[in-house]
């Protein structure tokens, strides 16, 4: 008799396993499709995948589901995207970008090719003087820049330089960010490949930008009643992406970070069909790749004192198959690491834990300013994460390896903390 309980247990567990990351499969496939044009801030794409985890929250069976309102300023690239060098259609996504707080550019332009082996800030500025290279893009490695930003900066300013804008070469596969799109600079700057842009002499751009403004998004906020009411746990993924590149590429985000914002919908199910002991929490985020507006929002504003959090887990890009887990915590949460530790070593969910500093890139942050116990989940280095931030993050190129290990080491945290 016990085997055959011990064996119907196993069969249970497995059939609810296997729901729960069917549940999770379809979530990211939606998130992820055209339909929310990689849930950026133009076209909408962020409010109606908000609007989408509204109805799943419900469907999971939570007690209540609240969004929370609060605008933001940002650029935008949804019109014309098009480039090409020395007459070479180049593609947007895959040979070049645009950096977040460009304007836009139209014309044609000569290229500054920046001699970064013999570097000489002033021959740099006395070359620039030349009618040869009136109102040109000067074109240099992005790191390089990075390491003279004083002598950049001056490029991106008007009236410092006669050129037209800055071209920052970056390593295949292309990026594309949001974080400092609160703002438009003075003059264009173009990401794109070395490759594409190695010897070219002209280059002629046409982007349109739209800047908007006390541009309205929202947290989406479940709520899953417990026994308890006094402390409560916090489960959060931000369900915003990068959006639009022009008027065809849209970044579909499906790691980053579909796969954290289907986990806490398939968390907040699990609980609503077994009772916590604590009231739980499932916050998505809009506004992370906005520099963690939405987080920082709900943090100035929270529903329920910050005081009252037991322990804030949150969950970005774990769509991917490295067996190393990688961690963050907060000061006041390295108790709850420990233990996370702990559960790891006693159920080999991972092969390892890897907890790196504290940093501001994702919405733990926010929390983690404020003293409240915290930690922060990525499965970052598998197959998957050379795509990150780039238009081939998608469906197909997702991994699911590290779903039902984090979803039984965040519950069985849970049941122990």
């Amino acid at each position: 008799m016990r085997r055959l309980l011990v064996f119907l247990l196993v069969i249970t567990t497995m059939q609810t396993s296997a729901q729960d990351l069917a549940l999770c499969k379809r979530i990211v496939k939606q998130l992820s499709s055209a339909k929310y044009q990689g849930r950026g801030y133009a076209r909408d794409g962020a409010n109606k995948a908000g609007r989408f985890l509204q109805k799943e929250f419900l469907k999971a069976g939570v007690d209540e589901v609240t969004c929370q309102p609060f605008k933001l300023d940002i650029n935008t690239f949804c019109g014309k995207m098009e480039m090409r060098a020395d007459g070479k259609k180049l593609i947007p996504g895959i040979d070049f970008s645009m950096r977040e707080y460009s304007p836009g550019v139209h014309g044609e332009f000569p290229v500054y090719h920046v001699d970064t082996l013999n570097f000489d800030a002033d021959k740099m500025f006395a070359d620039l003087a030349k009618p040869e290279f009136a109102n040109c893009l000067v074109a240099c490695e992005f790191w390089f820049t990075y390491r003279h930003s004083k002598d950049f900066s001056r490029l991106q300013k008007a009236g410092e330089c006669p050129n037209a804008g800055l071209i920052y070469t970056w390593e295949s596969p292309i990026k594309f960010f949001k974080a400092y799109g609160h703002r438009v600079v003075d003059k264009p700057i173009i990401w794109v490949t070395p490759n594409a842009i190695e010897g070219v002499k002209k280059v002629r751009v046409d982007v349109d930008n739209k800047f908007l403004k006390d541009y309205e998004c929202f947290n989406v906020i479940a709520k899953v009643k417990g026994q308890r009411h006094d402390s409560c746990y916090v489960f959060t993924a931000h369900y915003d992406h990068l959006g639009n590149l022009g008027k065809k590429v849209f970044y579909a985000g499906a790691n980053d970070n579909a796969s954290g914002t289907a986990t806490i919908v398939t968390l907040a199910a699990h609980y609503a069909k077994n009772r916590p002991k604590f009231d739980m929490y499932f916050i998505a985020f809009s506004g992370e790749d906005a520099n963690l507006r939405g987080s920082e929002y709900y943090a100035q504003h929270p529903i329920v004192p910050l005081e009252q959090i037991k322990y804030l887990i949150n969950i970005d890009m774990i769509g991917d198959n490295n067996p190393i887990q990688y961690c963050e915590a907060s000061d006041e949460g390295m108790r709850g690491y420990t233990l996370f530790e702990q559960i790891n070593n006693e159920k080999h969910y991972f092969q390892a834990l890897h907890r790196g500093d504290l940093a501001a890139n994702s919405d733990h942050y926010s929390f983690a300013t404020r003293h409240i116990p915290c930690i922060f989940l990525e499965n970052e280095k598998g197959d998957a994460f050379q795509y990150y931030h780039t238009i081939f993050d998608t469906y197909r190129t997702v991994r699911f390896d590290s779903y039902e290990p984090v979803f039984r080491l965040v519950t069985d945290f849970a049941e122990r903390y």
